[in-house]
Protein backbone atom coordinates (compact mmCIF):
# COMPACT_ATOMS: atom_id res chain seq x y z
CA UNK A 1 0.00 0.00 0.00
CA UNK A 2 1.30 3.52 -1.03
CA UNK A 3 1.79 6.04 1.67
CA UNK A 4 -1.29 8.31 2.61
CA UNK A 5 -0.79 11.43 2.06
CA UNK A 6 -3.17 14.86 1.86
CA UNK A 7 -4.05 13.65 -1.75
CA UNK A 8 -5.23 10.08 -0.20
CA UNK A 9 -8.15 12.01 1.44
CA UNK A 10 -9.86 12.61 -1.91
CA UNK A 11 -8.52 9.23 -4.00
CA UNK A 12 -9.91 7.28 -0.95
CA UNK A 13 -13.29 8.93 -1.47
CA UNK A 14 -13.82 8.52 -5.06
CA UNK A 15 -12.57 4.82 -4.87
CA UNK A 16 -14.70 4.42 -1.80
CA UNK A 17 -12.02 3.43 0.58
CA UNK A 18 -12.65 3.76 4.03
CA UNK A 19 -10.43 6.05 5.54
CA UNK A 20 -9.00 4.91 9.05
CA UNK A 21 -7.82 7.19 11.88
CA UNK A 22 -7.00 7.37 15.73
CA UNK A 23 -5.18 10.10 17.71
CA UNK A 24 -2.25 9.38 19.54
CA UNK A 25 -0.28 11.85 21.58
CA UNK A 26 3.06 9.75 22.92
CA UNK A 27 5.94 8.07 21.18
CA UNK A 28 4.69 4.96 22.01
CA UNK A 29 0.83 5.46 21.15
CA UNK A 30 2.05 7.00 17.67
CA UNK A 31 4.13 3.19 17.09
CA UNK A 32 1.63 1.23 18.39
CA UNK A 33 -1.25 3.17 15.40
CA UNK A 34 1.49 3.08 12.40
CA UNK A 35 2.60 -0.56 13.31
CA UNK A 36 -1.18 -1.34 13.08
CA UNK A 37 -1.29 0.19 9.32
CA UNK A 38 -3.90 3.35 10.90
CA UNK A 39 -3.68 5.87 7.46
CA UNK A 40 -3.51 8.76 9.82
CA UNK A 41 -2.51 9.75 12.86
CA UNK A 42 -4.35 13.06 14.78
CA UNK A 43 -2.36 14.59 17.63
CA UNK A 44 -5.68 16.15 19.06
CA UNK A 45 -6.12 18.59 21.80
CA UNK A 46 -7.76 15.63 23.43
CA UNK A 47 -5.01 15.20 25.07
CA UNK A 48 -6.10 17.29 27.83
CA UNK A 49 -8.33 14.85 28.61
CA UNK A 50 -6.40 11.51 28.07
CA UNK A 51 -2.99 12.37 29.27
CA UNK A 52 -2.63 15.46 31.17
CA UNK A 53 -6.13 15.00 33.36
CA UNK A 54 -7.72 18.05 32.16
CA UNK A 55 -11.95 18.18 32.55
CA UNK A 56 -11.56 19.58 29.33
CA UNK A 57 -9.43 20.45 25.71
CA UNK A 58 -10.12 24.29 26.51
CA UNK A 59 -6.94 25.03 28.86
CA UNK A 60 -4.58 22.76 26.32
CA UNK A 61 -2.25 25.34 24.70
CA UNK A 62 -0.15 25.58 21.63
CA UNK A 63 3.03 24.66 23.52
CA UNK A 64 1.50 21.28 24.78
CA UNK A 65 0.84 20.30 20.80
CA UNK A 66 3.73 21.22 19.99
CA UNK A 67 5.45 18.94 22.16
CA UNK A 68 2.92 16.14 21.83
CA UNK A 69 3.13 16.72 18.25
CA UNK A 70 7.28 16.15 17.58
CA UNK A 71 6.76 13.23 19.77
CA UNK A 72 3.88 11.53 17.97
CA UNK A 73 6.26 12.44 14.85
CA UNK A 74 8.65 10.96 16.04
CA UNK A 75 7.52 7.43 16.98
CA UNK A 76 5.51 7.58 13.58
CA UNK A 77 7.60 8.61 10.85
CA UNK A 78 5.86 7.28 7.64
CA UNK A 79 2.96 7.86 8.98
CA UNK A 80 0.77 11.15 7.74
CA UNK A 81 0.80 13.77 11.03
CA UNK A 82 -2.48 16.19 11.66
CA UNK A 83 -1.93 18.50 14.82
CA UNK A 84 -4.82 20.08 16.12
CA UNK A 85 -5.05 23.92 16.55
CA UNK A 86 -6.22 24.11 20.55
CA UNK A 87 -8.03 26.81 21.97
CA UNK A 88 -7.70 30.26 20.87
CA UNK A 89 -4.49 29.77 19.06
CA UNK A 90 -6.65 31.58 16.05
CA UNK A 91 -9.37 33.39 16.87
CA UNK A 92 -7.72 36.28 18.52
CA UNK A 93 -6.03 37.34 14.69
CA UNK A 94 -5.28 35.75 11.84
CA UNK A 95 -1.98 36.29 12.38
CA UNK A 96 -1.68 34.39 15.32
CA UNK A 97 -3.48 31.46 13.12
CA UNK A 98 -1.25 31.43 11.07
CA UNK A 99 1.87 31.25 13.38
CA UNK A 100 0.98 28.40 15.30
CA UNK A 101 -0.18 26.47 12.61
CA UNK A 102 3.75 27.01 11.34
CA UNK A 103 4.93 26.01 14.68
CA UNK A 104 3.11 22.57 14.87
CA UNK A 105 4.20 21.83 11.25
CA UNK A 106 7.77 23.44 11.73
CA UNK A 107 8.65 22.49 15.91
CA UNK A 108 6.44 19.75 15.61
CA UNK A 109 6.59 17.47 12.57
CA UNK A 110 3.10 17.67 11.76
CA UNK A 111 1.96 17.08 7.67
CA UNK A 112 -1.01 19.27 8.32
CA UNK A 113 -3.35 21.16 10.84
CA UNK A 114 -7.14 20.78 12.28
CA UNK A 115 -9.40 23.23 13.45
CA UNK A 116 -12.64 23.46 14.77
CA UNK A 117 -16.15 25.20 13.23
CA UNK A 118 -16.96 27.32 10.57
CA UNK A 119 -17.13 30.70 12.50
CA UNK A 120 -15.14 33.67 10.47
CA UNK A 121 -11.63 33.60 11.81
CA UNK A 122 -11.74 29.86 11.30
CA UNK A 123 -12.85 30.16 7.41
CA UNK A 124 -10.42 33.02 7.43
CA UNK A 125 -7.53 31.12 8.36
CA UNK A 126 -8.56 27.61 6.22
CA UNK A 127 -8.14 29.82 3.82
CA UNK A 128 -4.81 31.59 4.20
CA UNK A 129 -3.29 28.21 5.37
CA UNK A 130 -4.96 26.51 2.09
CA UNK A 131 -3.68 29.55 0.21
CA UNK A 132 0.05 29.02 1.66
CA UNK A 133 -0.09 25.08 0.70
CA UNK A 134 -0.70 23.53 4.33
CA UNK A 135 -3.24 20.76 4.08
CA UNK A 136 -6.27 21.77 6.46
CA UNK A 137 -9.22 19.45 7.67
CA UNK A 138 -12.11 21.14 9.27
CA UNK A 139 -14.16 19.92 12.16
CA UNK A 140 -17.80 20.44 12.50
CA UNK A 141 -20.45 19.27 14.74
CA UNK A 142 -19.96 18.89 18.50
CA UNK A 143 -16.44 20.66 18.75
CA UNK A 144 -15.03 20.31 22.06
CA UNK A 145 -13.24 23.71 22.66
CA UNK A 146 -16.85 24.94 22.62
CA UNK A 147 -18.25 22.99 24.91
CA UNK A 148 -19.01 25.66 27.10
CA UNK A 149 -20.97 27.62 25.26
CA UNK A 150 -22.56 24.40 23.88
CA UNK A 151 -23.60 23.25 27.41
CA UNK A 152 -21.67 20.11 27.64
CA UNK A 153 -21.23 17.03 25.39
CA UNK A 154 -24.54 16.49 23.56
CA UNK A 155 -25.51 15.86 20.02
CA UNK A 156 -25.37 18.57 17.17
CA UNK A 157 -27.80 19.07 14.25
CA UNK A 158 -30.77 17.65 15.47
CA UNK A 159 -33.09 20.40 14.35
CA UNK A 160 -33.93 21.79 11.13
CA UNK A 161 -31.63 24.95 12.10
CA UNK A 162 -28.35 23.62 12.83
CA UNK A 163 -28.52 20.83 10.28
CA UNK A 164 -28.74 23.76 7.96
CA UNK A 165 -25.78 25.66 9.63
CA UNK A 166 -23.64 23.02 10.10
CA UNK A 167 -24.23 22.31 5.97
CA UNK A 168 -23.82 25.51 5.00
CA UNK A 169 -20.56 25.13 7.30
CA UNK A 170 -19.08 21.96 5.58
CA UNK A 171 -19.75 23.54 1.81
CA UNK A 172 -17.96 26.77 2.80
CA UNK A 173 -14.67 24.49 3.96
CA UNK A 174 -15.38 22.60 1.14
CA UNK A 175 -15.03 25.51 -0.76
CA UNK A 176 -12.24 26.47 0.22
CA UNK A 177 -10.46 23.25 -0.12
CA UNK A 178 -9.78 21.53 3.06
CA UNK A 179 -8.79 17.86 2.70
CA UNK A 180 -11.48 16.24 4.82
CA UNK A 181 -13.80 17.91 7.50
CA UNK A 182 -14.47 15.83 11.11
CA UNK A 183 -18.21 15.19 11.79
CA UNK A 184 -18.37 14.63 15.81
CA UNK A 185 -21.54 13.43 17.16
CA UNK A 186 -24.37 14.07 14.58
CA UNK A 187 -27.27 12.11 13.46
CA UNK A 188 -26.09 9.47 10.48
CA UNK A 189 -28.77 11.22 8.40
CA UNK A 190 -27.11 14.45 8.16
CA UNK A 191 -23.65 12.93 7.98
CA UNK A 192 -24.63 11.43 4.69
CA UNK A 193 -25.77 14.23 3.87
CA UNK A 194 -22.86 16.05 4.28
CA UNK A 195 -20.85 13.21 3.00
CA UNK A 196 -22.75 13.72 -0.51
CA UNK A 197 -22.54 17.45 -0.85
CA UNK A 198 -18.98 17.95 -0.30
CA UNK A 199 -16.24 17.01 -2.52
CA UNK A 200 -13.47 16.42 0.33
CA UNK A 201 -13.89 13.38 2.67
CA UNK A 202 -15.43 13.01 5.62
CA UNK A 203 -14.12 11.59 8.55
CA UNK A 204 -17.01 10.53 11.15
CA UNK A 205 -16.80 10.07 15.14
CA UNK A 206 -20.58 8.95 16.32
CA UNK A 207 -21.95 9.90 13.30
CA UNK A 208 -22.39 6.56 11.98
CA UNK A 209 -21.41 4.46 9.03
CA UNK A 210 -21.88 7.13 5.90
CA UNK A 211 -18.57 8.97 6.47
CA UNK A 212 -15.68 8.36 4.15
CA UNK A 213 -13.66 7.41 7.33
CA UNK A 214 -13.73 7.18 11.38
CA UNK A 215 -11.63 8.59 13.53
CA UNK A 216 -11.22 7.38 17.45
CA UNK A 217 -9.34 8.47 20.41
CA UNK A 218 -6.46 6.10 21.17
CA UNK A 219 -7.31 5.23 24.95
CA UNK A 220 -11.34 4.63 23.71
CA UNK A 221 -10.25 1.68 21.38
CA UNK A 222 -7.58 0.40 23.72
CA UNK A 223 -9.40 0.48 26.81
CA UNK A 224 -7.10 2.84 28.81
CA UNK A 225 -10.26 5.52 30.10
CA UNK A 226 -11.01 3.65 32.99
CA UNK A 227 -14.71 3.49 33.21
CA UNK A 228 -15.63 6.38 30.54
CA UNK A 229 -17.06 4.85 27.76
CA UNK A 230 -18.40 6.94 25.19
CA UNK A 231 -21.68 5.99 23.29
CA UNK A 232 -19.80 6.16 19.69
CA UNK A 233 -16.98 4.37 20.68
CA UNK A 234 -15.79 0.36 20.93
CA UNK A 235 -13.27 -0.82 23.17
CA UNK A 236 -11.45 -3.23 21.21
CA UNK A 237 -9.29 -4.43 23.93
CA UNK A 238 -9.14 -4.11 27.32
CA UNK A 239 -5.70 -2.36 27.57
CA UNK A 240 -5.82 -0.77 31.17
CA UNK A 241 -6.70 -4.09 32.95
CA UNK A 242 -4.28 -5.66 30.60
CA UNK A 243 -1.51 -3.56 31.81
CA UNK A 244 -2.91 -3.40 35.61
CA UNK A 245 -2.33 -7.12 35.66
CA UNK A 246 1.31 -6.68 34.50
CA UNK A 247 2.15 -4.07 36.81
CA UNK A 248 0.90 -6.07 39.79
CA UNK A 249 2.59 -9.29 38.30
CA UNK A 250 6.14 -7.08 38.47
CA UNK A 251 5.35 -6.04 41.97
CA UNK A 252 4.98 -9.39 43.33
CA UNK A 253 8.31 -10.61 41.62
CA UNK A 254 9.64 -7.65 43.04
CA UNK A 255 8.73 -8.49 46.47
CA UNK A 256 9.56 -12.03 46.20
CA UNK A 257 12.60 -12.00 44.95
CA UNK A 258 12.40 -13.58 41.95
CA UNK A 259 12.96 -10.39 39.76
CA UNK A 260 15.46 -9.90 38.99
CA UNK A 261 16.80 -13.21 37.73
CA UNK A 262 20.05 -14.05 36.21
CA UNK A 263 18.59 -13.51 32.74
CA UNK A 264 18.39 -9.49 33.87
CA UNK A 265 21.92 -9.55 36.22
CA UNK A 266 24.89 -8.28 34.46
CA UNK A 267 28.40 -10.08 36.56
CA UNK A 268 32.15 -8.65 37.04
CA UNK A 269 35.24 -10.14 38.62
CA UNK A 270 35.03 -9.54 42.44
CA UNK A 271 38.41 -8.37 42.50
CA UNK A 272 37.26 -5.49 40.40
CA UNK A 273 35.11 -4.46 43.36
CA UNK A 274 37.29 -5.39 46.08
CA UNK A 275 40.13 -3.24 44.48
CA UNK A 276 37.13 -0.19 44.60
CA UNK A 277 36.47 -0.95 47.63
CA UNK A 278 39.92 -0.19 48.76
CA UNK A 279 40.23 2.82 46.79
CA UNK A 280 37.37 4.26 48.41
CA UNK A 281 38.34 3.17 51.81
CA UNK A 282 41.57 4.84 51.40
CA UNK A 283 40.45 7.84 50.74
CA UNK A 284 38.04 7.94 53.42
CA UNK A 285 40.81 7.53 55.43
CA UNK A 286 42.83 9.62 54.11
CA UNK A 287 39.79 12.12 54.95
CA UNK A 288 39.42 11.67 58.48
CA UNK A 289 43.25 12.19 59.02
CA UNK A 290 42.62 15.83 57.88
CA UNK A 291 44.67 14.96 54.25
Amino acid sequence: MSKFTAVSFARYKASGTRIVMCTAYDVAQARIAQAAGIDCILVGDSLGNTTLGLGSTVPVDVDDMVRATAAVSRGAQESFIVADLPFMSYQASFTDGMYNAARLLKEGGAAAVKLEGASKAALTLTEGLVEAGVPVIGHLGLTPQSVNALGGYRVQGKDEEAAAELLAGALALDGIGVVAIVLECIPAELAHAVTAAVDCATIGIGAGRDCDGEIQVFHDLCGLGGDFRPRHTRRFTEGGQALTAALAAYAAAVRSGEFPGEEQTVHVDAAVVERAQSFVDSVLEGDDTGA
